[in-house]
C-alpha cells in the first residue's frame, strides 16, 4: 500500500484541490451535462486543472441563451456597447497578473505572456472606440432615379457560432469575440483545446464586467467533436472557423448552405499583428439593409 509523502516538519504532504474550469453560458457556469472533463497538464506534466469537454447538448443551450439575448443586446446603443467594451479592457488589465501566470502554466515564456495580455487589452480598446463610428463608415446614401431617399446601413447577423484560434489562447480569442459583439452579434465560442486555462479564466472577467448574459457563451472541447454541431445547427446566422484543417474548413463551408448560414475562415496564425484588427472584421458579421423612403412634392 502506498504510503502519503512526508513534509519537511514530518506530517503528510497536503494534496492540492485543482480548480474545475466549467463551461460558460448564459451569463453562469454551469459543468459540463456530460460529466467528462481533462486534467490539463504543464509543459512539466504536472496537473493544473480540470477542463470541462462541452457536449452537443451544451452547444444547443448555449444557441438558446444567445439567442434570447440578441435582441435586446443589439438594441443598446453604440456608445453602451462600446463602454461595455471598454469596461472588460479595464478589468482584464487589472487582471494582468492572472492571465500572465496562466499563459506561462501553458508554456509561454514571460515576455510572450506579457505581450498577449498587452495586445488582448488594447484589442479590446481599439474595438470599443470603433463601436459608435463604423455605422457611420460604412452606411451610405445611395442615388436613385426615382423620387425617394435610398439609405443603406449596417445590421448585425445575429447568432455567431465561432471555433477560436487554437495556437493563441487569449488574443485569439478576443481577436473574434471582440468585432462580432460591437457590432451586435452573440456569439458561441469553443475556446482554444491547446490553451484553454485563460479562455475560461476570461469568461470570469466578461461575467464581472457590465456584459449581459448570453451575449458571449464560451464552451471547452474538443474540435474534432464539435465541428459539426457548430457549423450546422440552424439557429445559428453565421460561422467564423479559425485554423487550416482542410477537413474542418470542408465542414464548415458544406455545413453551412443547410441554411445559408455565412462561413468565415482565418487561416492566420499571427493575431497579435495589427493586420487581426480592422473595422472590416465587424463587417465581415454585418448585413445590409436597405429603406426606401419617398420624397414629397
Amino acid at each position: 500500500m502506498e504510503t502519503s509523502k512526508k513534509n519537511k516538519a514530518g506530517s503528510a504532504a497536503r494534496i492540492g484541490v485543482l480548480k474545475t474550469y466549467k463551461l460558460y453560458v448564459d451569463g453562469k457556469f454551469p459543468r459540463t451535462e456530460s460529466g467528462r472533463y481533462f486534467i490539463f497538464k504543464d509543459t512539466k506534466g504536472t496537473a493544473l486543472a480540470n477542463i470541462c469537454v462541452a457536449s452537443r447538448k451544451d452547444f444547443r443551450d448555449a444557441v438558446v441563451a444567445a439567442r434570447k439575448a440578441q435582441p435586446s443586446w443589439a438594441a443598446r446603443s453604440a456608445y453602451n456597447k462600446g463602454q461595455i467594451l471598454y469596461r472588460i479592457a479595464e478589468m482584464l488589465e487589472d487582471r494582468r497578473p492572472q492571465f500572465v501566470a496562466e499563459l506561462q502554466q501553458q508554456g509561454l515564456a514571460a515576455k510572450a505572456a506579457e505581450e498577449e495580455v498587452s495586445v488582448a487589452v488594447d484589442r479590446l480598446v481599439y474595438y470599443a472606440g470603433w463601436s459608435d463610428k463604423y455605422q457611420q463608415v460604412f452606411s451610405a446614401v445611395n442615388p436613385v432615379e426615382s423620387s425617394h431617399f435610398n439609405f443603406s446601413l449596417p445590421e448585425p447577423t445575429g447568432v455567431v457560432s465561432m471555433i477560436a484560434p487554437e495556437e493563441s489562447g487569449l488574443v485569439g480569442l478576443v481577436s473574434v469575440i471582440a468585432p462580432a459583439i460591437v457590432g451586435g452579434n452573440v456569439v458561441v465560442v469553443l475556446a482554444s483545446e491547446q490553451y484553454p486555462l485563460t479562455a475560461i479564466t476570461f469568461s470570469e472577467v466578461l461575467h464581472t464586467s457590465d456584459l449581459p448574459g448570453g451575449v458571449v457563451n464560451i464552451l471547452t472541447g474538443t474540435r474534432k467533436e464539435l465541428v459539426g454541431h457548430f457549423t450546422n445547427h440552424m439557429d445559428v446566422n453565421a460561422t467564423v472557423y479559425c485554423g487550416s484543417e482542410a477537413g474542418h474548413i470542408k465542414t464548415v463551408e458544406e455545413n453551412s448552405a443547410l441554411n445559408v448560414k455565412r462561413p468565415f475562415v482565418y487561416t492566420t496564425d499571427n493575431w497579435k499583428s495589427e493586420e487581426m484588427q480592422s473595422p472590416y472584421r465587424i463587417m465581415d458579421l454585418q448585413e445590409i439593409k436597405t429603406t426606401w423612403h419617398p420624397i414629397g412634392k
